[in-house]
């Protein structure tokens, strides 16, 4: 009797011990899911935790990885890094107001320069309800010291991280193998194409046009805080004076836009001859868009980046001189702007670009700008009921000009194209 009752033991021990070993390794497995889920969840929120105030940058700041871009050198990837912080003064100005008209301000290295339009910024009415963003072509300090000083307004600090001004020795900047002036390339064996004049590029020079066209593709398609703007942007350089009106002004002008002048691509602060103050009649003016104090939307945007390739490839080193020469003319019909007859914005530079840097104050007169500020220019100076008087045939850059030049490289027209798609 007993030895047919032990088989039977074993066999139940076994069974016994195979479910036993079953429920081990199914909790085992349980357990190791539940681990797992727990670390990705925390992994998860520590990332969206640490990234909260940049997590819109983080695919749009990463375009370098698969665009044609060049080798960032240290300076230019920290710089980029830097264009992730968000705006500061938060503290004195929270939130910013509805309908606000974003204000753009390019500046390159003339301290002296920078210095006046900040402190014509100042005054102006209105900029505390908005956000000024500062673009650089390049790192300066003593520009940088001028900028940390605003108090006046919410303040965001961007760097071209592709300026020839960050690379000491590779292309953007200068390389050792570049080909320099007129020089032969089969003769002397260097890298480069000279423009239509036989002259190969200037670093210094080219910077310009680049900074000009990565601000306008950050600012429109990159930047966290504007990406989503569809209203005016006004643009304005470290050589214009701009008076206590100008942000009101603006603000009715974009109003009156769509009404009084539907064809308008723009509104200008100032005349597109910049020795001009204005006619002082009684009507808005519209006529060829101007270089100082100049404003349009998203939709405008949206045309010109259309003409990238336009844009990236016509011989001129000069902005506006490309857009008044090439893509305008490609819009079909004139590109008119809307301004008031009395100015609200003045460029007083007297130097060139890379000119009038450091504490070099020949650039003005005993080392100062006098502007006349009238009573007029304090206050908003345009009736809504004005008709607009517009200027027809004015003279200019128009299509057919060929450039002045200075942007031949086949480089430098990638690199341009390369920040047409840098965002898209």
């Amino acid at each position: 009797m007993a030895a047919t009752k032990k088989p039977r033991l074993r066999l139940r021990d076994v069974a016994l011990c195979r479910l036993l070993s079953v429920v081990f390794v199914t909790l085992c497995g349980v357990l190791l899911l539940i681990f797992l889920l727990s670390s990705n969840s925390t992994s998860t929120t520590i990332v969206t935790h640490d990234t909260d105030s940049v997590d819109a940058y983080h695919h749009d700041l990463k375009f370098e990885k698969w665009h044609d871009l060049p080798q960032q050198s240290d300076l230019s990837l920290r710089l980029e890094k830097m264009n992730r912080l968000p705006p500061r003064n938060l503290d004195l100005y929270p939130t910013l107001a509805k309908d606000h008209i974003i204000v753009v301000l390019y500046v390159h290295n003339r301290p002296q320069y920078l210095k006046v339009v900040v402190e014509s910024l100042s005054h102006v009415v209105g900029i505390g309800e908005t956000l000024l963003i500062v673009s650089h072509d390049g790192y300066f300090e003593d520009m940088n010291k001028i900028i940390d000083g605003i108090r006046f307004c919410q303040v965001k600090q961007i760097y071209a991280p592709y300026s020839p001004h960050l690379f000491s020795d590779s292309f953007p900047g200068v390389s050792a193998d570049d080909c320099k002036d007129k020089d032969d390339p089969t003769e002397k064996h260097c890298k480069g194409n000279p423009d239509q004049y036989g002259n190969h590029r200037s670093p210094k020079i080219v910077s310009l046009k680049h900074h000009w066209w990565w601000m306008m593709n950050t600012v429109w398609d990159g930047l966290r805080e504007t990406r989503d703007h569809s209203g005016h942007v006004l643009f304005i350089e470290e050589d214009h004076f701009i008076f206590p009106n100008a942000y009101r002004n603006l603000q009715v002008l974009t109003s009156l836009k769509p009404k009084k002048c539907p064809d308008c691509y723009a509104a200008n602060l100032a005349p597109s001859d910049v020795n001009s103050r204005g006619e002082g009649w009684a009507t808005l003016i519209a006529e060829r868009m101007g270089n100082v104090g100049y404003s349009f939307n998203r939709t405008v945007w949206k045309k010109i980046h259309n003409k990238a390739r336009e844009f990236c490839f016509f011989d001129d080193y000069n902005w506006d001189i490309t857009m008044w020469a090439t893509v305008y003319p490609s819009f079909g019909s004139p590109v008119y702007s809307l301004r008031g007859p009395r100015t609200s914005a003045v460029h007083f530079g007297r130097c060139g670009l890379h000119q009038g840097q450091g504490e070099n104050k020949a650039c003005m007169d005993n080392g100062m700008v006098n502007i006349n500020v009238e009573q007029p220019d304090t206050v908003s100076n345009i009736e809504l009921g004005w008709n607009v008087h517009t200027y027809e045939n004015q003279p200019g850059y128009k299509a057919g000009f060929k450039g002045w030049g200075g942007w031949g490289d086949h480089r430098d027209r990638h690199l341009c194209l390369s920040f047409a798609n840098m965002y898209q």
